[in-house]
C-alpha cells in the first residue's frame, strides 16, 4: 500500500461523531451563511491568539489579498516577502497589484533572512511579508523594528503555523494582520477550503469584512467600497471549532512524530530540520535535505512511498513571474535548498508502525546510494 506525505482518514475515524454532529448542527441551525458558527469560530479563533479580532473568509490565499488590500495596499505598491514559499502567497500580492520584491531565506532554516530587508526596501515599499515557513516563526524582532522606523505594516503569512511560537509569541500576533489557510492539510484544517485574517485593528477589521462581502457592510444591497465574495462557509466554520479544541493535541502529536523521525535518522547523511533559537515549532511539514533528493524520491516511490517537495520550484523562477526579472542566481540560498529539500510523511494520526516503515525504507536507500 503506497503511504503519501499526508492522511486524514485515520484522523476521520476518530473524529468522525463530533464532525458529522458539526455538519447537521450547521443545518438544522436555520442560517448557512454568516451565522452563528462563523461568528462563534472568529471569536474562538481571535481569543485563542489573545488578538480582538478574527474575519473569517473563504481561503487562504484571499486571506493574503484581503489582508493587503485592508492594509491599503495595491496598483504600484512592492511587497517585501519570500520566493521559498507556495505560489498563493505571492499570487496573492499580484492579484492587488502590487510587485512582489524577494529577499534570500537563511539555509539552516529555511525562513526569511531578515537582514536582508532593509537593502530591499525603496521608496515605493508599502507592506512586509514574512512567511511562517513548514511550522516556525521568522525572526520577527528585526523586522518588527524596521517596520515601525520607516512606518510600515507587516502582515504574517501563517498558513504554516498555526500555534506556533516564538519566545512564547504565537504566529499571527506580531503584525499588523496575519492572514492563516485552513486548508485540509494544515495543522489545523478544515474540511475544504478556509482561510481568516486576525488583526487588533478596529479599522482594519471593518475594511475586512467589508472587503469578504461585497463590499458591504450592514444592508446587503449597498456597496460602501468594491469588495468580494469570500465568505467563510458555515459547515468549515462549525468543523474548525471542533478542531480548534484540539489544536494543541494536534501539535503535540505533531511534535512527537519529529521526535521519532530524528531518533530514527540519527547518524544518516540526510540533514534534519532545525529549529531557529526561540522558537517552538509546530511541523507543519517535515523537511529533510539530501543532495541526491531526486534519486531517493525515485527510489522510495518504488517500495510504496510517494513524497513531495516544498518546494521544487521557487516563485521566482516560475514562468509566471518571468516579468519580475529575476534570472538564476537572483536568490541563491532559495535556489541551492530547492534541488535537495523533500518532505517526509507528517500528520497527527501517522502510526508509529507506519513511520517506522518509513525510516526503515529510508535508511535502507540512503545506505545502497
Amino acid at each position: 500500500m503506497t503511504m503519501y506525505v499526508w492522511d486524514y482518514l485515520r484522523e476521520y475515524e476518530a473524529e468522525r461523531t463530533d464532525l458529522l454532529d458539526a455538519v447537521d448542527s450547521v443545518f438544522r441551525s436555520g442560517r448557512l451563511v454568516l451565522g452563528a458558527s462563523v461568528r462563534g469560530f472568529e471569536d474562538e479563533f481571535a481569543a485563542y491568539h489573545g488578538i480582538p479580532h478574527c474575519v473569517g473568509v473563504d481561503n487562504g490565499t484571499n486571506a493574503v489579498k484581503l489582508g493587503l488590500q485592508s492594509l491599503g495596499v495595491g496598483p504600484g505598491d512592492e511587497v517585501i516577502t519570500v520566493s521559498n514559499t507556495a505560489a498563493p502567497t505571492v499570487l496573492a500580492i499580484d492579484s492587488v497589484g502590487a510587485t512582489p520584491v524577494f529577499v534570500d531565506v537563511r539555509e539552516d532554516d529555511f525562513l526569511m533572512d531578515t537582514s536582508q530587508v532593509a537593502d530591499a526596501l525603496t521608496d515605493r515599499t508599502r507592506c512586509l511579508l514574512p512567511v511562517h515557513l513548514y511550522g516556525q516563526c521568522v525572526e520577527m524582532e528585526p523586522l518588527a523594528e524596521l517596520a515601525a522606523v520607516r512606518g510600515l505594516p507587516v502582515l504574517e503569512d501563517c498558513a504554516q503555523a498555526h500555534g506556533a511560537r516564538r519566545h512564547g509569541r504565537l504566529a499571527g500576533t506580531f503584525g499588523q494582520a496575519a492572514a492563516f489557510s485552513f486548508y485540509p492539510t494544515k495543522v489545523l484544517g478544515a474540511y475544504g477550503d478556509a482561510g481568516a485574517v486576525l488583526t487588533s485593528n478596529d479599522e482594519v477589521a471593518g475594511g475586512l469584512r467589508r472587503l469578504r462581502y461585497y463590499g458591504m457592510e450592514e444592508t446587503y444591497y449597498v456597496v460602501e467600497t468594491p469588495g468580494h465574495n469570500s465568505r467563510l462557509d458555515e459547515v468549515q466554520a462549525e468543523i474548525l471549532r471542533r478542531k480548534l479544541a484540539r489544536l494543541d493535541g494536534y501539535i503535540d502529536a505533531r511534535r512527537a512524530v519529529a521526535r521519532r523521525y530524528e531518533d530514527g535518522l540519527a547518524g544518516t547523511d540526510l540533514i534534519l530540520p532545525r529549529t531557529a533559537a526561540g522558537n517552538d515549532h509546530v511541523y507543519y511539514v517535515y523537511v529533510v535535505r539530501h543532495p541526491r533528493r531526486d534519486d531517493i524520491l525515485e527510489l522510495l516511490a518504488e517500495r510504496g512511498i510517494s513524497l513531495n517537495v516544498s518546494y521544487r520550484w521557487p516563485v521566482h523562477t516560475m514562468s509566471g513571474f518571468a516579468h519580475l526579472g529575476l534570472g538564476s542566481g537572483s536568490l541563491p540560498v532559495t535556489e541551492r535548498l530547492a534541488d535537495s529539500i523533500f518532505s517526509l510523511p507528517m500528520y497527527p494520526s501517522l502510526t508509529p508502525d507506519a513511520q517506522d516503515r518509513v525510516i526503515g525504507e529510508l535508511r535502507d536507500v540512503l545506505a545502497k546510494l
